[in-house]
């Protein structure tokens, strides 16, 4: 690939994550706020089966569907079950956490890719990019802030959410481009429905109004658009480079938790998410600066031999 066509690849995966990001904290709000009137697997389960809808449609209209036996691959059904136990976990957290704070915890993601990708694909990380992790892990804890005296139990479970995405991210590069972003994204939505409704059959059922309902509709469509955006991210980007432009997401639950909920973060917390979001600053540039020395050596001395 020639150094133009990888800038350009990696230019549309750092769009697709920053607008996949803004669909996912929209979604986030709208979910925590329905969640104060409604049950939640009710809600995931509701927006679950519209979503897959919506996603069965639009692979339709592309031809997408020709290749729906991709949906029963194991990379593909391993991702959705990941991805499934994610969900679900981060919005039982969220219901309980600010969200600004939640959405934060969340964004440690890139820097367990960081650490996942040295533990299964070998990567070697220089001890700069380490301080980088480190640094952000210090935010995640300023964050959490396991001692203190309003700590939430809740946090932690956030953070196991995390790890969740953070490998779901890492099994999509082992898809590959020639599944369709859109079969990746209906499993998906498909399994989160699935574990919504046996968790649901252990909750009950509430009726839902006209607004509730038109809600309920919005958040299917932006869930939509932001799984198959991330797909299209982590397929068209290196994803260290991708991965970091996560942090959008932190900018809109700030501007939304407030708005909404009147929350801001504390000291401590606002001095994690600082911390959080040099840590991703500073990969996306130290991975900038790698891909172009690599780009260097290899187009070699200018000149003739």
């Amino acid at each position: 690939m020639s150094s133009s066509i990888h800038t350009a690849a990696n230019r549309r995966g750092m769009a697709c994550m920053s607008a996949a990001m803004v669909c996912f904290v929209i979604n986030d709000m709208l979910m925590k706020k329905l969640g104060e009137s409604l049950p939640l697997a009710q809600l995931i389960f509701v927006r679950g089966i519209v979503a897959s809808l919506l996603v069965l449609v639009a692979a339709h209209a592309t031809g997408a569907t020709r290749h729906l036996a991709a949906v029963t691959d194991r990379r593909v059904l391993l991702r959705a079950l990941i991805d499934a136990v994610g969900s679900l976990v981060f919005l039982a957290s969220l219901m309980h956490l600010p969200l600004a704070n939640a959405t934060a915890i969340n964004l440690a993601s890139p820097l367990v890719i960081v650490v996942l990708a040295v533990l299964v694909q070998g990567e070697r990380p220089g001890p700069t990019r380490w301080l980088a992790v480190a640094a952000g892990f210090a935010g995640v804890l300023l964050i959490v802030q396991p001692s203190a005296a309003g700590f939430s139990g809740w946090a932690w479970v956030c953070l196991a959410g995390t790890l969740c995405h953070a490998s779901r991210d890492l099994m999509t590069r082992r898809i590959g481009a020639s599944v369709p972003a859109l079969m990746v994204t209906l499993a998906n939505a498909v399994s989160v429905t699935a574990a919504a409704g046996l968790w649901m059959s252990t909750s009950g059922w509430q009726p839902i109004g006209w607004p509730q309902g038109a809600l309920v509709l919005l958040t299917a469509t932006l869930l939509s658009a932001g799984y198959w955006l991330i797909v299209l991210a982590m397929q068209a980007g290196e994803m260290s480079v991708v991965a970091p432009f996560r942090y959008v997401a932190l900018l809109a639950a700030l501007l939304l938790g407030w708005l909404v909920w009147g929350d801001l973060p504390n000291a401590l917390a606002s001095g994690g998410i600082v911390l959080l979001l040099a840590a991703g600053v500073y990969l996306l540039h130290e991975q900038r600066a790698a891909a172009a020395a690599r780009a260097v050596v290899a187009a070699g001395p200018a000149g003739g031999g």
